[in-house]
């Protein structure tokens, strides 16, 4: 049996300053199970595009393999893609940033792909600040096996068969803090007015953007005793911080910030508006946000938000000195620049 969506939208269907409807950002029919916390990542995923008014063709959504790396296929469907092998997402967005650094770049990926097979890919790709969005949709258990315990499964948590997972979990934003990645987030599926300006704020941040999203798979890990079920996480959930991300075009007035809401000013112009629940938090403080974290995780609370972020930081390109020209554009002549080139090069070697 075959399934197509409707053409039909209303004519009063609001449109971006693009004069684009949310239809243009839309992908194929989910294939997930019913339920899917995937599903609304990859909803919040277009309304974040459309709301920063992005052509859909200036995207190159990449992503492994696993339920999450699925997902890509149900957004954005005039975008480029480029499905991976197994935890190999990140070297192949590496080289796709290098020849053209004018798109901008969304990973998919999961626990598995991630946080097992892809560890030592996903440690480099924060190395090298790579000019990216990096999403982690994350179920703890490998959805695509029958529910097994995955690698940020917590201790002591149960899984469907009743087994407790006897092993620490890997904290992928508690990693991330520590290999020095300039964006890092925690969200959670069911909580979109957190996710979309989150995702706004990471797609306009220059380097590598974390958000680590937990997000419960209704068919193996949705159950009493585990820890990434939709009741214990939204039981355990603590809002580190509130964000509200503010276009360059809108005029930012700080006198209109008031309370505890701190304006963060990004490379661009563009600005994130923190609302903390503690006057003391500062999300550009790495330290202080490391601390913040191990004392919600002792506590048993998931801490959610905008849990670091660097407003000026040299990311891969910058290291690199990469011309501006993306490389796939190049001419012959600069990329072949003849023999005296080659031989003035060798003589400053001598």
């Amino acid at each position: 049996m075959s399934f197509f969506k409707p053409n039909f939208r209303h004519p009063e269907s609001p449109k971006n300053t693009l004069g684009l409807t949310t239809r243009a950002y839309e992908g194929g029919i989910s294939t997930l199970c019913a339920g899917c916390g995937h599903d609304s990542i990859s909803a919040a995923i277009m309304q974040a595009v459309w709301g920063l008014n992005i052509e859909p063709h200036r995207i190159a959504k990449m992503s492994g393999i696993g339920c999450s790396s699925k997902s890509p296929n149900y957004f954005l469907n005039k975008a480029h893609g480029f499905n991976s092998v197994h935890g190999r997402m990140p070297s192949v967005t590496t080289g796709a940033n290098v020849a053209n650094r004018e798109l901008l770049y969304i990973g998919v990926s999961g626990d598995g792909d991630t946080a097992s097979i892809g560890m030592g890919q996903f440690a480099h790709v924060i190395r090298r600040n790579l000019n990216m969005m990096y999403l982690v949709e994350n179920n703890g258990c490998y959805g695509l096996t029958k529910g097994q315990d995955s690698a940020t499964a917590d201790a002591g948590s149960k899984n469907k068969k009743g087994r407790i997972n006897p092993f620490e979990s890997i904290d992928l934003v508690a990693l991330a803090l520590d290999l020095g990645a300039t964006f890092v987030a925690r969200s959670f599926s069911g909580d979109k007015e957190q996710l979309i300006p989150l995702m706004q704020a990471a797609m306009t941040h220059k380097g590598f953007a974390l958000i680590d999203i937990v997000s419960p798979c209704v068919t193996f890990n949705n159950h009493a005793g585990s820890t990434k079920s939709y009741d214990y996480t939204r039981d355990h959930v603590q809002a580190g911080s509130v964000v509200d991300f503010v276009p360059v075009a809108q005029e930012i007035t700080l006198d209109q910030i008031q309370g505890s809401t701190q304006n963060v000013e990004l490379h661009n112009g563009d600005s994130v508006r923190l609302s903390k629940l503690s006057k003391d938090y500062d999300p550009t403080d790495r330290g202080h946000a490391i601390r913040t974290l191990l004392e919600h995780k002792a506590q048993d609370k998931l801490m959610t938000g905008l849990i670091y972020i660097e407003p000026e930081s040299d990311n891969f390109h910058d290291t690199l000195n990469i011309p501006k020209t993306p490389l796939n554009s190049l001419k012959e002549d600069v990329l072949c620049p003849g023999k005296s080139a080659l031989t003035s090069i060798n003589e400053g070697l001598r």
